[in-house]
């Protein structure tokens, strides 16, 4: 199933703090804390980085998921000066590892692996929007995903400034932690880096 992917995300330097603040605006726990583990594919000449899409292999638990993504018609798209849009065509499948396997013979290679706990979060007032928690080896973050309004009244209510809202992806935070601290691990994992880093 295709749809258009609208979010921001946000450090947090107090998770415990925020997710009580959650708590007090009425949202619930979708999904407990759970490891997850992401392996972007590509290929050699990095022709989806090329071309600003993703191919990734996400194990959550148990269950494993296969997401493309790609940038969205800028004509029809929510301001992606301020949100992050792309469409994303994912699915679960049964065995991941067999996957994997596939998109090695079609020439798609592992590229780029990063794991964190996640905690998913959703409010009835807007059932198709969401907020997780992410904690990585190079700190913890929120996004939200949904709606622009809805995005704009949940950081409103959360009394987070909107400057410090950031578009960036995983990849990108990641390459960025590195040039700032010289740290020469090749992945976003916890047995690369440990757990978590200092920002």
């Amino acid at each position: 199933m295709s749809n258009a992917e609208i979010e921001l995300k946000l450090p947090i330097s107090d998770p415990a703090a925020f997710q009580s603040r959650l708590l007090e605006l009425g949202f619930h726990i979708e999904t407990r804390r759970t490891f997850e583990h992401n392996t972007l594919y590509d290929t050699p000449s990095r022709d989806l980085r090329a071309r600003t899409e993703i191919l990734r292999i996400r194990q959550y638990g148990n269950t494993y998921i296969v997401t493309h993504k790609g940038l969205a018609d800028p004509h029809s798209a929510p301001d992606s000066t301020r949100y992050k849009v792309r469409i994303e065509t994912e699915t679960t499948v049964g065995d991941g590892p067999t996957l994997a396997a596939i998109f090695e013979h079609l020439g798609y290679a592992p590229a780029f692996v990063y794991e964190k706990y996640r905690t998913e979060w959703s409010h009835a007032s807007e059932p198709s929007a969401h907020v997780v928690v992410d904690e990585t080896p190079i700190g913890t973050y929120a996004e939200l995903e949904g709606p622009p309004d809805w995005i704009e009244r949940t950081l409103s209510q959360l009394s987070i400034d909107p400057a410090t809202c950031l578009t960036d992806s995983y990849g990108k935070l990641f390459l960025d932690w590195k040039q700032r601290t010289g740290s020469t691990a090749e992945n976003l994992t916890f047995a690369e880096i440990g757990a978590p880093a200092l920002v």
